[in-house]
């Protein structure tokens, strides 16, 4: 049993340097990622905020210039949101690739854009659930005291919405995580392609493909811990 562990372990990371192939794919991974969730969470609040301020605008029946455009913008993020949502994630990778950002050279660039703007989509939902999640009185409150709308949103509403929602944000981080094993659809050289090139080298998929689901398993449940933890030290805090 030892030898076999030996010989698959020599074979899969050790002979002709192949352990370099699984570090480019753990980097673009990680990059990836990291860059994804980033790219969604600034979307996200853009696209809540817009509809949080239009809902308002419609509330108070205003016709005014800037409560048109605003209508205008929220009509777009929604259409925005029910297309992300509403089509294959691999299918907007490769309109991104191929068709929106075709030629563009660094393709790792590219899955970083896509499943940002997919991961928006689902974040903006989020944050919009937290916005509404806020007691109605602290907005009037924050009006009361002669803030704008835009300046409620932001001083009260805003930072009581993101602690509700932030271990729902960092779960959105973890699916975005095991979503990029879809990158080697666009010949980016993440984990599971790069298990997948060196499979196609040792001709042994056990090792191999076992070791690249071990390595995933790591990164979600270390994510996930910190999740869980995160949320105990929310309910502490809230329950003082």
């Amino acid at each position: 049993m030892f030898e076999l562990f030996k010989e698959g372990f020599i074979k899969t990371f050790i002979r002709d340097n192949r352990y370099k192939v699984f570090v480019e794919g753990f980097k673009n991974t990680m990059i990836i990622t990291i860059t994804a969730a980033i790219i969604g969470i600034i979307i996200g609040v853009f696209v809540s905020l817009i509809h949080s301020l239009a809902e308002n605008a419609r509330d108070k029946h205003q016709t005014t210039f800037g409560a048109k455009c605003l209508m205008v913008f929220d009509k777009i993020c929604t259409i925005y949101v029910a297309v992300m949502r509403g089509t294959p994630l691999a299918i907007q990778l490769m309109i991104m690739t191929f068709i929106i950002m075709g030629g563009f050279p660094n393709k790792v660039i590219v899955c970083c854009i896509a499943f940002g703007v997919n991961s928006g989509a689902y974040v903006s939902e989020v944050i919009r659930g937290g916005i509404a999640s806020v007691d109605y009185g602290q907005t009037e409150a924050g009006r009361s005291l002669g803030l704008s709308q835009i300046g409620t949103l932001r001083l009260i509403v805003l930072p009581q919405a993101i602690k509700n929602i932030l271990p729902a944000l960092c779960n959105e981080a973890i699916a975005v995580l095991k979503e990029t094993s879809i990158c080697g659809l666009v010949s980016v050289v993440d984990l599971t392609r790069a298990g997948d090139l060196i499979r196609s080298r040792t001709m042994s998929p056990y090792f191999t493909l076992i070791s690249v689901a071990i390595v995933y398993f790591i990164l979600v449940y270390g994510l996930s811990k910190a999740v869980g933890r995160l949320e105990r030290r929310l309910a502490q805090s809230d329950r003082h």
